[in-house]
């Protein structure tokens, strides 16, 4: 259903009844037909069909304010659109999934829904190598003929996103607030963005706001929509590992970019990659495992898999050093593995003469070994887990 007229409200009405999947909102429409006749049955012929208390009395007692301030977003632009499970417009690859969705606010065409697509997740607080490698995966990916699905957080998902639109591609976020929110709020343009060269949709009516146990519900239709899902950058107890595992549940591909073995933020990708996640170290790896592959090129983008660095280990540096804000920037620019000059340079923005100096009060001060080839390496305090 993508009209906008007073018989959404009633589609929105059924929306907004707690408890009801997708197993029950066919069963309602089976039994009944239209969604209207649904609100005319009474407690007994919906206790006849198995329906739980809960679920009949949200039926009986509907929340009509709030439906009608989902059909008011609904109307108010023309790339708003209301998706039931039913619909054409219905991603089928979701459809698949146990537990669809029964509705999906959408803002953007609902063409972009069949396009084929790849999940790029990872941790919120990813550092600027994370960040370059998920911008080089979404170009490299959308210049393959794929559109880039994340969750419009902070961090990976963010560059991700940005990476997509910055190479003229599409890209669709999936959100776990209602369709008038944006969270975080700083990616309102983003946000804005995204719906005008993709889609931006979510599951919930308007009024949810962030709570912590709708980011997994949301997570499992980034990866329904996804062909594959690519984690970079996930700590042990990250939401991208949510993410990749119904993934797996999903029968979809499951990617992992290694890093280093002192970073915490790999553990996540090291444990997928145990578990069975294919190691990625080009764009390559994950275009040779999946079904579909469209657009050209014949160049293969070598990926930098070398600076690793963690949130955590940026938190600690910038309380060790936060009356030196160049040293903390270039403590962070070292990472975790031997670095040159040149890569510090190029990451930190400083000249050589400040990175040189730098470097020999760090040394000095025990924080950073010399190492042959004139490479670097921090020795700093272990970061806590």
């Amino acid at each position: 259903m993508t009209e906008k007229s007073d018989h959404s409200l009633y589609t929105l009405g059924l929306a907004r009844v707690p408890g009801l999947g997708p197993k029950r909102w066919r069963q309602l429409h089976k039994a009944f037909g239209e969604t209207p006749a649904i609100f005319h049955a009474n407690k007994r012929a919906l206790l006849a069909l198995s329906m739980p208390e809960g679920v009949a009395n949200g039926i009986l007692n509907p929340d009509w304010d709030g439906a009608g301030a989902d059909l008011a977003w609904l109307r108010a632009k023309d790339s708003h659109h209301l998706i039931t499970i039913d619909d054409p417009n219905y991603p089928e690859k979701l459809r698949e999934i146990a537990s669809p969705p029964p509705v999906l606010f959408l803002d953007g065409p609902p063409e972009s829904l069949h396009l084929p697509q790849i999940a790029i997740v990872g941790s919120r607080h990813a550092n600027a190598a994370g960040i370059e490698l998920a911008s080089e995966f979404a170009k490299a990916l959308v210049h393959r003929g794929y559109a880039i699905t994340s969750g419009l957080a902070t961090g990976i998902d963010a560059a991700a996103h940005r990476a997509a639109i910055e190479a003229n591609g599409a890209t669709l976020a999936v959100i776990a607030t209602g369709p008038d929110l944006t969270y975080p709020r700083r990616h309102h343009r983003l946000r804005d963005q995204i719906a005008a060269q993709g889609a931006v949709l979510g599951e919930n009516p308007t009024g949810v706001t962030p709570r912590a146990n709708l980011f997994p519900r949301r997570n499992r239709i980034v990866s329904g929509l996804s062909q594959g899902v690519v984690v970079i950058q996930a700590g042990r107890h990250s939401g991208a590992l949510i993410t990749a595992r119904m993934a797996a549940d999903q029968g979809r591909e499951v990617f992992a970019v290694p890093g280093s073995i002192h970073d915490p933020l790999a553990r996540g990708c090291h444990a997928l990659l145990r578990q069975g996640a294919k190691l990625v170290e080009s764009v390559y790896d994950i275009i040779e495992e999946l079904p579909y592959w469209e657009g050209g090129g014949d160049e293969q983008p070598e990926l930098n898999l070398n600076w690793d660095n963690s949130p955590e280990a940026d938190v600690t540096i910038n309380k060790s050093f936060a009356a030196d804000k160049e040293q903390a920037l270039l403590m962070a620019a070292l990472g975790h593995d031997p670095v040159t000059l040149d890569t510090l340079m190029c990451r930190s923005g400083l000249t050589l003469d400040r990175v040189s100096s730098i470097l020999l009060n760090m040394e000095i001060k025990g924080l950073v070994a010399a190492l042959p080839g004139g490479r670097y390496q921090r020795r700093g305090p272990e970061v806590k887990k």
